[in-house]
């Protein structure tokens, strides 16, 4: 790609909270903002740093799905409502799947190129959590060639990516790969606690590479890959923006807070064709090429790395399409920490999609449903029967019931239970728990109520005095 013609900068960067599962501020039960929100609220945070959008000339929109996860088209048309000053401005709306943010950065870059802007303020945005995990699942499918999803797994793309895994697998070795897989997951959600914003912010797991390292369960999931493996479904903003150096000038930003972009590397592949190799990233490869030729640069001359960890082995593959690691050594070269916040070269230091979140209920068979898995941590004993009666009572009436995960245990005295997100559901499994919640916890106290006891007098007879 032609090195860019004049000097591009971003500058006055934003975002909003990335809100989801993981944040204490999420309830699945409660109403949560929309999309005019996190527009509305990302982009303030970027035009009160640059003066307001009096010193817009125009703007774009990046989003993936928006017309079927809000049922809302036209995104350009939420600009003016920002700032009245963005009022008859030019945007625009672009989308390429999970690269729609990227995109709307090109695109803004371009416009400062091609000369129409000197100021262009650039936004990405996403709302995913309005439905079910199955449903976003068949939504998010549509990054993919449609035609091909019947062919697909229920979970569409970590069906995809569990393939790579597998491929990996077979290729260079299971066992290092799934550590390299649960090291790259800790350094997401170490540098995730790092960023407030991030969805993983408040996650005091205290073991995270043991928490990776939970074997994928097919029955339940993919066959290659974990929840824990799974960036977030999430909801949230991100903007910035994007001048000239005469933009720079007019809304009052010294060079040295602004960062200049110096190159950039575009490439597409085509939808309809399978990967050739299951074990490379191709198309980044080849845009990582494109952009580091343009900028004159080679990989040693990095400093970080931002990177699309929508998956653990999507990052382990970038490494290699990067060039940081040659083919089936990216495994090696994650589980050693060169990618850490203090390693050789730092990747996705605000967490990445898996730590941060993927602007893109507990107990079922969904990519984010890990509270078994969670609770089961933290259970000194499980106590399996209390639940596979329950799958077995209502099971017989309601087939969906024989899907529950859900888990009994006891950590210490304390007993523990996972229970569905429907009131009701949650009624049944209380009138199978609470006879026997006595029992357990007189157990867990050391008590022995084994022994025999005096027989129990009718109900027409009076009971003696204790």
């Amino acid at each position: 790609m032609r090195k860019p013609r004049k000097k591009v900068y971003m500058s006055a960067g934003n975002n909003t909270i990335s809100l989801g599962t993981g944040r204490k501020e999420f309830h699945p039960k409660k109403p949560r903002p929309g999309l005019e929100h996190y527009i509305k609220e990302s982009a303030l945070g970027t035009l009160e740093q640059i003066g307001g959008g009096k010193n817009v000339d125009e703007s774009v929109i990046g989003n993936f799905m928006a017309a079927r996860f809000n049922k809302q088209a036209n995104l350009p048309g939420f600009v003016p409502m920002i700032d009245p000053d963005l009022m008859w401005k030019p945007a625009i709306s672009v989308e390429g799947a999970c690269a729609s943010g990227a995109l709307a950065l090109v695109t803004g870059i371009k416009s400062v190129l091609a000369e129409p802007a000197d100021v262009c303020l650039t936004i990405g945005v996403e709302v995913q959590n309005t439905v079910k995990a199955i449903y976003g699942a068949d939504i998010l499918a549509g990054a993919g060639w449609y035609q091909e999803r019947k062919n697909g797994h229920a979970y569409y793309f970590p069906g995809q990516f569990s393939d790579r895994a597998g491929a990996y697998f077979e290729k260079y070795g299971r066992d290092k790969a799934r550590r390299a897989f649960a090291r790259w997951f800790r350094n997401a959600i170490e540098n995730a606690r790092l960023c407030p914003t991030a969805q993983e912010y408040h996650n005091k797991v205290k073991d995270l590479e043991a928490m990776g390292l939970m074997e994928p369960n097919p029955r339940a999931f993919v066959d290659n890959l974990n929840v824990f493996d799974c960036s977030k479904v999430s909801d949230g903003g991100s903007s910035i923006a994007i001048l000239s150096e005469e933009g720079l000038n007019r809304c009052g930003i010294a060079g040295e807070d602004a960062v200049e972009v110096v190159a950039f590397g575009q490439a597409e592949y085509d939808l309809t064709k399978l990967p050739e190799d299951l074990t490379v990233l191709e198309t980044t490869k080849r845009a990582a090429a494109k952009a580091l030729d343009s900028a004159g640069i080679t990989i040693d001359q990095l400093g970080t790395v931002e990177t699309h960890d929508c998956f653990t082995i999507a990052g382990i593959l970038a490494t290699e399409a990067i060039g940081f690691a040659q083919p089936g050594g990216g495994a090696d070269f994650v589980y050693e920490g060169n990618t850490a916040r203090d390693g050789r070269i730092p990747f996705n230091t605000t967490g990445g999609l898996i730590g941060w979140g993927h602007p893109t209920g507990g107990t079922g068979v969904g990519p984010r449903d890990h509270t078994p898995e969670v609770v089961s941590d933290f259970c000194e004993r499980l106590i399996p029967g209390i639940m596979e009666h329950v799958r077995a009572t209502f099971g017989r009436d309601k087939p969906n019931a024989r899907l529950s995960r859900s888990v009994a245990g006891v950590a210490g005295t304390m007993q523990l239970y996972t229970l569905p997100g429907s009131t009701r559901a949650v009624e049944e499994y209380l009138g199978e728990i609470l006879p026997t919640f006595e029992h357990v916890l007189c157990m867990a106290h050391g008590l022995d109520v084994h022994a025999e006891a005096p027989p129990r007098p009718a109900d027409n007879t009076e009971r003696p005095e204790p």
